[in-house]
C-alpha cells in the first residue's frame, strides 16, 4: 500500500480527499492545525508548517507520493503576510523536501486561477500559456514552473493538477456561467488525484481538474489521456440548468467551449 503525505488535509478538499482514499493508501494527514484529524482515524496525523523546510523533510520521510494541498486558497490575501510563506516558500520546501526523502510523485494543487485571464469564449489548453488575473493566481503558476523544474532538472515524477470550481456544500456555490463552466465534484476531483497518484511512466504533467460539464473553461482531452481520468459529473446537470439557460450562456460568450473535449 502506498504511503501518501497529504498537507492541508484539514482543509476543504483536503478532508474530502482522506475520507475518499483512506482505505486505499497508508495516509499521513499533515496540517498546520490537526483538531479534527484524528476522529475518524484516516492515517497517521502531524502538525505541519510548510514554510519550515525541516519539518517538511521530516512530513516526506518514507513517502511514495506527496499531494500539496496546503496553501493560502485567497485570492487577496497580503504578499508578504501570507503568500510568501504559504504558497511560495511552502511549495519549495515540499518540492526540495520531497527530493531529498526520494519519494516518486508530487502532485502539486494548482488552480483555475492560472489561465483566468483567457477570454470566456476561449478554452484552456494544458500546454498554453499562463494568464493569471491575481497574485494567488500568479502563485500557483509558479508552483507549477517548480514542477517542470523539479520533474527534469532532478527527476521526481510530478503533476499539477488546475482544480477548478469546488464546493462540497452544494447550498454555499455560486452558480453562474464562469462557475459552472469550472465547476469539479467532490468524487470527480478526488477520482482525478487517485488517477494522478496511479498513473505510470508520467514525468511531468499539467492536468485539468473540471468535471465533464456541458461547457468546459479548461479542456480534459490531455487529462483523459494522461492520467486516464473519467470524470462523471456535468455542473451544468448537477445544478438543475436546463437547455434555455445554456443556450443564453452560449449566446453571451459565443462560446467555442464544447462538451466534446
Amino acid at each position: 500500500m502506498r504511503k501518501v503525505l497529504v498537507t492541508g488535509a484539514a482543509g476543504r478538499i483536503g478532508s474530502v480527499f482522506c475520507v475518499y482514499a483512506a482505505d486505499s493508501y497508508d495516509l499521513r494527514l499533515a496540517d498546520r492545525r490537526t483538531e479534527g484529524l484524528e476522529t475518524p482515524p484516516l492515517g497517521e496525523v502531524i502538525p505541519l508548517e510548510i514554510a519550515d523546510l525541516d519539518a517538511c523533510r521530516s512530513a516526506c520521510q518514507g513517502v511514495d507520493t506527496v499531494l500539496h494541498l496546503a496553501a493560502d486558497p485567497g485570492t487577496g490575501s497580503d504578499f508578504y503576510a501570507s503568500y510568501l510563506d504559504n504558497n511560495i516558500k511552502g511549495v519549495y520546501n515540499i518540492f526540495e523536501a520531497a527530493r531529498e526523502a526520494g519519494c516518486r510523485r508530487v502532485i502539486f494543487a494548482s488552480s483555475v486561477q492560472v489561465i483566468e485571464g483567457y477570454p470566456l469564449d476561449e478554452q484552456a489548453r494544458t500546454d498554453g500559456p499562463v494568464r493569471p488575473l491575481n497574485i494567488y493566481g500568479a502563485c500557483k503558476a509558479f508552483g507549477e514552473a517548480i514542477a517542470h523544474c523539479y520533474a527534469y532538472a532532478h527527476g521526481l515524477s510530478c503533476i499539477a493538477v488546475r482544480i477548478g470550481s469546488f464546493e462540497y456544500n452544494q447550498a454555499q456555490f455560486s452558480v453562474n456561467s464562469r462557475n459552472l463552466s469550472t465547476f469539479v465534484s467532490a468524487r470527480d476531483l478526488c477520482q482525478l488525484f487517485v488517477r494522478c497518484i496511479e498513473a505510470e511512466n508520467v514525468q511531468f504533467a499539467i492536468v485539468h481538474g473540471v468535471s465533464d460539464n456541458r461547457f468546459k473553461r479548461m479542456e480534459l482531452t490531455t487529462t483523459r489521456q494522461t492520467v486516464g481520468y473519467q470524470p462523471q459529473d456535468d455542473g451544468f446537470v448537477q445544478f438543475g440548468v436546463g437547455l434555455v439557460e445554456t443556450e443564453r450562456w452560449l449566446r453571451e460568450h459565443h462560446s467555442s467551449v464544447t462538451s466534446k473535449r
